[in-house]
């Protein structure tokens, strides 16, 4: 059942070529961080582009509770007037994040250095998701956490009186836990340290220090060191949201596996740290072409255009690569699935413990529509059947994910027969334009009460 009212089966069919242009939301990441660094700055910070999905705006419901002034201006505008570092109030209410990893985490991170107490909770899938990689290392600054057993939802933190400043090695490669981490050091003396084997998504470090935050990040032999100064007055700034790779991958899948498709999509952020997905298709043989590569709000943007590429073949995907395209490995094992061969993908444990355990979900629903797969804890494989080769007529579960929805809904689009997802409401958290915006080019995607 949706975590946000009555089940929404949909359907895909295969339709003629998909063309035109895919005008994405905003990227979700760097709208949640807007929302947080705005209300953690003194004065008004202004955000064009935002992404209007439940998630973010569950993050802008949590910002107005914990005091900042959260208005929407407009379509995707939005005004935060800040209360500074260390200026959260206490909340009235329960802090409800929805399907949010992403805004629990790091909502937990501002707080936790701010001498409140707070109780979060979220939906069905959320309260499933373990939160002890993020309270583990807030409970170095003095933050204490009680929630459910193994660390989940519901839980209320108690921010630190007399915070500390903290030095932590990432353990597993999150953007998560490492923006938790530097949002609670903003409130601590000194330096926070964060160390991360593996680079993960910069947004959080872009962000803060565009807001004014003493910053500074080196390689090391340890890894990735990034050390925040504390205390610092954030600046209130003016924030033009890129659009939202992993959004762009949807519509950019579906006309690489779709004959005879021409999709053009305007404007997406390429920062490096979130470009695995593209350079991995291109490796691929897919026909994927950069086109007026520029640079808005400190991140690297271009317009993607994606034809159909019935010469795909499967590779390995190198392990390394895996913080840079994490979301996006479920869409990537369905272009998988209409490659030749068998595409690899290895070090991807972190979709166990997603929104849904994604490879499990991913290769079920791939084996009902006719797709060979073989998985490990931290490893699959799908082999692919070539262009129009995988024969589909499956019903899947989406499990709640969003991500999973999209993916077997773009599987559908060029299967041999349709293929029904059994809940695609939760496609609304991150992606609330997918429907129209799939249709505009010529998608047959349909709800099943229609």
């Amino acid at each position: 059942m949706s975590a946000h009212g009555t089940p929404v089966p949909m359907t895909a069919r295969r339709a003629g070529p998909l063309a035109g242009e895919a005008v994405v939301p905003g990227d979700k990441s760097v709208s949640h961080r807007a929302l947080i660094l705005g209300a953690l700055a003194v004065g008004e910070t202004r955000i064009t582009g935002l992404l209007e999905g439940q998630d973010v705006l569950d993050t802008a419901k949590a910002m107005a509770a914990f005091g900042a002034e959260v208005t929407r201006q407009g379509e995707g505008a939005w005004s935060v007037h800040g209360v500074g570092t260390g200026g959260f109030a206490e909340p009235g209410q329960v802090i409800d994040c929805g399907n949010s990893g992403t805004g629990v985490r790091l909502v937990m991170g501002a707080m936790a250095t701010t001498p409140i107490t707070a109780t979060f909770t979220g939906d069905a899938s959320l309260n499933r998701r373990p939160m002890a990689r993020v309270t583990d290392p807030l409970a170095l600054f003095g933050a204490r956490a009680v929630g459910r057993s193994g660390g989940r939802l519901p839980m209320t933190l108690v921010g630190a009186d007399d915070p500390l400043p903290v030095r932590y090695e990432v353990p597993v490669p999150s953007a998560q836990v490492k923006s938790a981490v530097l949002l609670a050091g903003l409130n601590a003396p000194g330096e926070t340290v964060v160390i991360e084997r593996e680079a993960t998504r910069d947004h959080t470090e872009r962000m803060l220090a565009g807001f004014g935050a003493r910053i500074a990040t080196k390689q090391t032999g340890e890894g990735r060191v990034i050390t925040l100064a504390g205390q610092p007055e954030l600046r209130p700034q003016a924030i033009a949201v890129p659009r939202d790779p992993s959004s762009a991958a949807f519509p950019v899948a579906a006309a690489l596996i779709v004959e005879g498709s021409d999709v053009r999509v305007p404007g997406i952020g390429l920062n490096p740290t979130r470009a695995g997905l593209f350079e991995t298709l291109r490796e691929m043989g897919a026909e994927l072409a950069f086109e007026a590569p520029r640079d808005e709000g400190g991140e690297p943007v271009a317009d993607l255009r994606a034809r159909f590429s019935g010469g795909m073949t499967g590779i390995e995907v190198p392990p390394e690569r895996a913080a840079s395209m994490i979301d996006e490995y479920p869409i990537l094992s369905v272009v998988a699935a209409f490659a030749e061969g068998p595409t690899v993908m290895r070090g991807v444990r972190e979709l166990r413990v997603k929104e849904s355990d994604r490879i499990d979900a991913m290769a079920a629903g791939l084996r009902a529509a006719g797709v060979e797969v073989e998985e490990g804890e931290d490893w699959w494989i799908v082999h692919g059947r070539g262009p129009g080769g995988v024969p589909g007529g499956a019903t899947v579960e989406s499990r709640l994910d969003h991500r999973i929805a999209m993916s077997f809904l773009v599987l559908g689009l060029a299967s041999q027969a349709p293929v029904t997802v059994d809940d695609g409401g939760p496609i609304a958290t991150s992606f609330p334009v997918f429907e129209p915006l799939m249709a505009a080019l010529g998608a047959d995607i349909r709800r099943e009460e229609e």
